[in-house]
């Protein structure tokens, strides 16, 4: 019966050597491939997260100020094009009380 527990003892040693050299097959694997997904990531040349919002910031902000100004813009459009509206008609309707046109008037 000593036998079968030598046996059984040797088998879990050498089964516990096997898993913690496993364990450190996995964890030197997982570092390898994280070192050349970080060398694959920096050819790449992406932006960082904070990079990426500040700039999303900018174009926010850049944004709600153009839409101010194309407001602005229509604002001042439209006073122009009533400021022209009276005198185009203050000329026609000059034009129609003076008489025909290419005719003298005798003084």
């Amino acid at each position: 019966m000593q036998t079968n527990n030598r046996l059984l003892d040797d088998l879990a040693k050498v089964a516990n050597g096997a898993v913690s050299t496993l364990a450190g097959v996995k964890s030197e694997v997982e570092a390898s491939v994280r070192h050349q997904l970080e060398r694959l990531l920096m050819d790449m040349d992406l932006v960082t997260r904070d990079e990426f919002e500040t700039m999303k910031a900018v174009a926010i902000a850049a944004r709600t100020e153009q839409e101010k100004l194309e407001k602005r813009m229509r604002v001042l459009e439209a006073a122009v094009a009533n400021q022209a509206a009276p005198k185009t008609r203050a000329k026609s309707t000059k034009s129609k009380t003076k008489g025909t046109p290419g005719k003298k008037t005798k003084r």
